[in-house]
């Protein structure tokens, strides 16, 4: 397992994005609107997803502000194989919250898992999830 991506939500994605990629010398690796969910995913990172850790910048259309014990949203875990990952986790006593399958509005496969203080732990099937190098090797191939 490796830590894929720390997810902040965000009142104003515009400033955000200025703050981590001006500020903090950032790059915005992926936006992608979900009309469906009102909502808007902005990755950004020092590095390709494929080998760094990186902030998912998530907008709720219309929520210009959150609490700051809101604003926290989950830490994320590649995993190879999620369904085998999920056993275990239920096998040694963990809390699987929400079972594999596709995201809403999306095809990346993924789990909820919550800690014993409730924090939720994305896993990510490796492979499954979008990113800058992934996208070159596949125009590549084409």
């Amino acid at each position: 397992m490796r830590m894929l991506h720390t997810m902040l939500r965000v009142g104003n994605l515009e400033k955000s994005l200025k703050f981590y990629c001006d500020v903090l010398g950032m790059k915005l690796l992926r936006q992608k609107d979900y009309p469906g969910g009102k909502f808007t995913l902005a990755f950004v990172g020092y590095g390709d997803e494929a080998d760094h850790t990186v902030i998912e910048l998530t907008y709720n259309w219309g929520v210009e502000e959150y609490d700051l014990g809101s604003g926290y949203g989950h830490i994320a875990l590649g995993v190879d194989d999620i369904y085998g990952t999920c056993d275990k986790i239920k096998s040694l006593g963990g809390r699987v919250s929400r079972e594999p399958g596709p995201m809403k509005h999306g095809t990346t496969v993924i789990a909820f898992v919550e800690d014993p203080d409730g924090y939720k732990v994305e896993l990510i099937q490796l492979g499954t999830q979008g990113s800058t190098k992934q996208a070159e090797l596949a125009n590549q191939a084409t």
